[in-house]
């Protein structure tokens, strides 16, 4: 079923630029609807986003841009990740007015963004859907950003939490230095779970909190070197689960099937 929704050329040169791939995606100026999703029988997409990277949390009828004169208007379709917009989350069905340099998120954590945006006299990138769809593989490759699990993330938050209650259960540290440094570690742990912020301020907030531990404690009269290599073992290793999902290229399930063979 193809989008007959036309209209003549309105003369607007507008686009959505893909940011994880540098990639603009032109909206056809003769379509009144302009769908964004992924190739399905009943609504097949005028832009098609699975050759994207992290497609997966786009669904196949996901939103769609209605031009009405010179108001481009962005309508979520029901997705089941959501749409947003400067990271405000779309009701389905209602549509909200886009303006250039508006950020578009499909689905959750800046995973397949876009900026609305007016097209360049002579973009250097500019691709269609077809297009798109052929350097796929290599965009794929170049550009794949990480993508990691919530099960694996909270075990990772488990193993920094565990290395810094057995830090702290095992420094002599006077309470005045000990509780603001214990505070600071949660916050950041805090501020690591929190998508709409910076998660570099949550590991500045740990790694002071731990220098405050380290400086003003009497580590090393307190603590064998046994347990600072365990400590430090445990924050590193939640820490590659977290930001990486994987251990030295192993991510948690391998390393179980490798331990239970």
């Amino acid at each position: 079923m193809q989008n007959t929704n036309q209209v003549s050329t309105t003369g607007l040169s507008l686009e959505l630029f893909h940011v994880q791939t540098n990639t603009a995606f032109n909206l056809p100026p003769n379509l009144m609807v302009i769908r964004v999703g992924k190739p399905n029988d009943q609504h097949p997409p005028d832009i098609d986003v699975s050759s994207l990277p992290n497609a997966e949390v786009v669904s196949r009828i996901h939103a769609q841009i209605r031009i009405d004169s010179s108001n481009y208007l962005i309508e979520d379709l029901g997705s089941v990740n959501g749409t947003f917009v400067n990271d405000i989350k779309l009701e389905p069905g209602i549509t909200h007015h886009l303006k250039v340099g508006d950020r578009i998120d499909l689905g959750q954590g800046h995973s397949v963004t876009f900026i609305f945006q007016n097209s360049p006299t002579h973009p250097p990138n500019l691709l269609t859907s077809a297009q798109i769809t052929q350097i796929a593989p290599q965009l794929v490759e170049q550009n794949k950003s990480i993508v990691v699990d919530k099960t694996t993330k909270l075990i990772g938050l488990t193993l920094i939490v565990a290395s810094i209650v057995i830090s702290t259960a095992n420094i002599r540290i006077g309470i005045f230095f000990g509780l603001p440094s214990v505070i600071l570690c949660f916050v950041g742990i805090f501020v690591l779970c929190q998508q709409r912020i910076n998660r570099n301020l949550g590991w500045i907030l740990i790694a002071l909190g731990i220098a405050i531990m380290i400086f003003t404690g009497r580590i090393f009269a307190s603590v064998n070197l046994l347990l600072l290599l365990l400590t430090s073992t445990l924050f590193f290793t939640g820490y590659l689960l977290f930001t990486t999902g994987k251990i030295f290229g192993y991510d948690w399930r391998s390393l179980q099937k490798i331990i239970n063979q």
